[in-house]
């Protein structure tokens, strides 16, 4: 450290950029993970989540995109299972960090009731951890199955990532 001082301004614009995402974890009553089918990228599959809005907090966020992407208010307190961080990878020039949120056990009656927005999201699965294995990368894979022990230990887990996923 220098010693000099500098405003705050000065030494905001110096720090690391990132943005912030909320998710929720949901799985049915058979403890299978539920995941949505991305419509720009169908390889790749995500929870109900997405990027904060300016004056939200991730609880806020994940609440509101999981209302928006599938019609469903899921959970009413926050129970945190894990911290995602991700450094800039590609063309996504900043930091990426993500709550990802216990959003419970589903019933059948309410995964039926899942409307997708179609600019989103284009399938709704359910699937045991072995069968998603098979469909994911293998980093997004640890993410799901370490997020699935979280969730069984009742602690919170920390997932980073350095490279391509």
């Amino acid at each position: 450290m220098s010693g000099t001082w500098i405003p705050p301004e000065q030494y905001i614009a110096t720090l690391p950029k990132a943005t912030i995402y909320g998710c929720f974890y949901v799985t049915d009553e058979a403890d299978r993970p539920i995941q949505l089918r991305a419509a720009r990228n169908p390889a790749l599959w995500q929870w109900p989540g997405g990027n904060m809005d300016p004056g939200e907090t991730p609880w806020e966020c994940a609440v509101r995109e999981c209302l928006e992407e599938t019609g469903l208010r899921i959970a009413d307190e926050p129970k945190l299972l894990a911290m995602h961080f991700l450094p800039p990878l590609g063309d996504w020039n900043t930091h990426k960090v993500g709550f990802v949120f216990d959003g419970g056990r589903l019933t059948q009656a309410q995964i039926d009731s899942i409307v997708l927005d179609p600019d989103e999201h284009c399938e709704v699965a359910v699937r045991s951890l072995q069968g998603w294995q098979e469909e994911m990368s293998a980093f997004s894979f640890g993410r799901l199955a370490a997020v699935a022990q979280a969730r069984r230990t009742g602690s919170v887990c920390y997932r980073e990532h350095s490279g391509p996923s």
